[in-house]
């Protein structure tokens, strides 16, 4: 039998398979606060809870992984993320009440004003402050996924420029700094922080507007990121 005799006659549902999802893990920064997307479960199991918005591959639709995630967050927040990046793959008989689940999570970090009004018009559907989900009842492992993905972000903040994508478009080095500042849980060097900025903005990914801030302070130049900046990784952390 050659290969092509053998697909024809393969069928998909001999073996036993797996429940199997994704999740999407929003972050945004807003008040000062570093916040999570999360959206109330309508149905069974874990009905009435909040949890990560998801959902099962439409194998008539998606193409990969990814356009599953974006399709659910769309669907279930109207929110579609500038980028996505995977966190971690977890299965086991455990997580999930319908039996052995397999989910891949994703994670990216969103500005607040370009999808506030998206997420305001979808009845269960909110951005929950971090140091408030103790109060939540969460749905499956998400406060863990949750959890894991706080500490991507810490990592993310060392070596990327990722940060900026929870600030506007165009946005002060003053502000990138807080924000680095608020996902690492400790200050910054100033000196160390203005000294990397300098490198991307020669690299072309970090870039000036030639605008500058309005109000009774000082103008500070205002900023806005490459396509490509979400791509670079540095080669050393950032010094604290």
């Amino acid at each position: 039998m050659n290969e092509q005799a053998y697909l024809k006659t393969y069928d998909p549902k001999a073996f036993a398979s797996p429940i199997f999802s994704v999740d999407g893990l929003l972050f945004t920064y807003h008040q000062k606060q570093l916040k999570v997307l999360l959206v109330e479960r309508s149905n069974h199991p874990d009905k009435g809870k909040w949890g990560l918005p998801g959902g099962f591959v439409d194998l008539d639709v998606d193409d990969n992984l990814e356009d599953t995630v974006v399709r659910k967050l769309r669907e279930k927040t109207g929110v579609r993320p500038p980028y996505i990046e995977q966190l971690s793959t977890i299965g086991n008989r455990s997580r999930d009440k319908r039996g052995w689940s397999v989910t891949v999570c994703y994670t990216a970090l969103v500005a607040h004003q370009d999808c506030e009004t998206h997420v305001d018009s979808v009845s269960d559907a909110r951005w929950v402050e971090l140091d408030k989900l103790a109060d939540l009842k969460l749905a499956f492992d998400h406060r863990e996924i949750i959890e894991a993905g706080r500490e991507a972000l810490k990592q993310r903040a060392l070596d990327s420029i990722v940060p900026a994508y929870t600030l506007p478009d165009k946005f002060t080095l003053s502000e990138l700094q807080h924000v680095h500042e608020v996902l690492l849980g400790k200050p910054i060097q100033k000196t160390s922080f203005r000294r990397r900025m300098s490198r991307l903005e020669e690299a072309g990914l970090l870039i000036d507007t030639g605008k500058f801030t309005a109000g009774p302070r000082r103008p500070a130049v205002l900023y806005t990121l490459s396509p490509s900046a979400v791509d670079h990784i540095f080669v050393r952390n950032l010094e604290l």
